[in-house]
């Protein structure tokens, strides 16, 4: 199949022609297109005018993402969003090519400007040549797209803030109440590759991406201030919410190229350190504890606070005691980063890790939940 991307250097271009490649090299084996014989055939604003003829002659199915949206003078709206939308269809016409077309509109196509208004004419275009030829035809009306790659300080809010928070620069909210339909370019891309193979999603004469999530900019605002504040105070964002999930990934990916690190608290001491990772309010706390050889470490035991301890690399014994029964035998599990395991530590148990090894002990620990200084919920008591 030859697949004509119009618009390739664009957002959604990018991100769709990224995973055609994927599919096309085998590394995406979610999709039902076969990769075999898939070719893509990128065209922008600055490629030859000859290559459209040959891509025209030859595509199987057309995705048209050219068009514009802040243009230097406003009739440029209509050369970009109409004009090369007629060219395009002419040529496949000169060559009887009667694949199927997808055209790139906007939800703002409804609105009396002139961006809307040449929004308005490519859609009419398109159904007229439908008409006219018999070619399947897929008008989509984007509402704001977000994700990756997209140009930030032009035509994307989320794009704009997610740029100036990550960068520390300052952002303007003339109205936080505002509500935004936003569609997840993943989404988007989704949509359009599932079209390729004839099951795309319509709401009546137009196609539409399935998954579409309504808020509002404040609470956009607010999202990305706390993750950018979650480097500090290590809460991880609700990942159960899938905007939530959406809009973090695209935040990270508009972080500075010497800025993807950051610093964590090591509470270090002559038995070795202790340092916390990530925490989440639902989630407890996941902290990693180095143990230099020989030396104990815990002793304590918790009324409702449980772990659980995985070693990573060393050798190491860790210890229960069952505080019901002072007397109790001490139970032991050897562990060791030769045979990766959990170790559950239960209420009621006073318990501690010894590095047995020459090495340090690595650790990774998972409470349920994160430490609080004012009821720490851990008792000394030797095992």
């Amino acid at each position: 199949m030859n697949i004509l991307v119009t618009g390739a250097k664009g957002f959604v271009g990018r991100n769709l022609i990224s995973q055609l490649h994927n599919i096309q090299n085998g590394k995406a084996k979610n999709y039902t297109i076969p990769a075999a014989d898939l070719k893509v055939f990128e065209y922008d604003i600055d490629s030859d005018p000859a290559e459209l003829e040959v891509y025209c002659k030859n595509a199987d199915f057309v995705f048209n993402l050219a068009g514009v949206n802040r243009p230097k003078e406003q009739s440029e709206f209509m050369e970009g969003n109409f004009g090369f939308a007629s060219v395009l269809l002419n040529t496949l016409k000169k060559y009887g090519n009667k694949c199927p077309v997808m055209i790139s509109s906007s939800t703002q196509a409804v609105l009396d400007n002139p961006y809307g208004e040449s929004k308005r004419a490519g859609e009419q275009l398109m159904f007229d040549y439908a008409k006219e030829t018999g070619a399947k035809v897929l008008v989509y009306r984007f509402p704001n797209v977000f994700g990756k790659w997209c140009r930030p300080n032009y035509n994307s809010a989320i794009a704009t803030f997610c740029y100036n928070i990550a960068n520390d620069l300052s952002i303007q909210v003339n109205d936080p109440n505002v509500v935004m339909n936003l569609v997840y370019v993943d989404d988007v891309v989704n949509e359009l590759i599932t079209a390729l193979s004839g099951i795309e999603h319509h709401e009546g004469d137009y196609c539409v991406v399935p998954v579409v999530h309504t808020t509002t900019l404040g609470t956009i605002v607010d999202l990305l201030y706390s993750f950018k504040e979650s480097r500090k105070n290590l809460n991880v964002p609700d990942m159960s919410d899938a905007f939530t999930k959406k809009l973090y990934s695209t935040y990270l990916s508009y972080l500075p190229i010497d800025n993807f690190s950051y610093p964590l608290k090591m509470n270090v001491d002559h038995r070795g350190s202790f340092t916390e990772i990530i925490r989440s309010n639902d989630r407890g706390q996941f902290s990693v504890n180095i143990t230099k050889p020989h030396i104990v470490k815990g002793n304590h035991w918790h009324h409702t606070k449980n772990e659980k301890f995985v070693v990573a690399s060393g050798e190491g014994v860790i210890r229960f005691r069952d505080m019901r029964q002072p007397d109790s035998e001490v139970i032991e599990y050897h562990v060791s980063g030769d045979k990766i395991e959990v170790i559950d530590i239960p209420t009621g148990f006073t318990h501690n890790i010894e590095n047995t090894g020459e090495t340090d002990l690595v650790t990774f620990i998972w409470c349920n939940e994160y430490f609080d200084p004012n009821n720490p919920d851990t008792y000394f008591e030797e095992v």
